[in-house]
């Protein structure tokens, strides 16, 4: 069974207007590390987790799922 964590942190930074850069340095780790969790070719460890989910002022389960987060704007949006 494969352990894929799905997360949202490429979101938030977007709706923050803050770098991949900006937020390694705020939590310590390499700007890289940042990139690789956003795509999901790194699950954070619980600490980092919960850095992440301080630093954007939300609950952990609000950046990372063990199930895919849906999608913003679906197919309901027809005209």
């Amino acid at each position: 069974m494969s352990e894929v964590i799905y997360n949202r942190i490429a979101m938030l930074r977007a709706e923050r207007g803050i770098s991949r850069r900006q937020l390694a340095e705020a939590l310590g780790v390499h700007y890289q590390t940042v990139g690789y969790l956003e795509r999901g070719e790194y699950s954070p460890s619980l600490f980092l987790s919960l850095r992440i989910a301080e630093y954007f002022e939300v609950a952990v389960e609000v950046v990372f799922s063990t199930t895919p987060f849906p999608r913003i704007g679906g197919a309901e949006h027809t005209a």
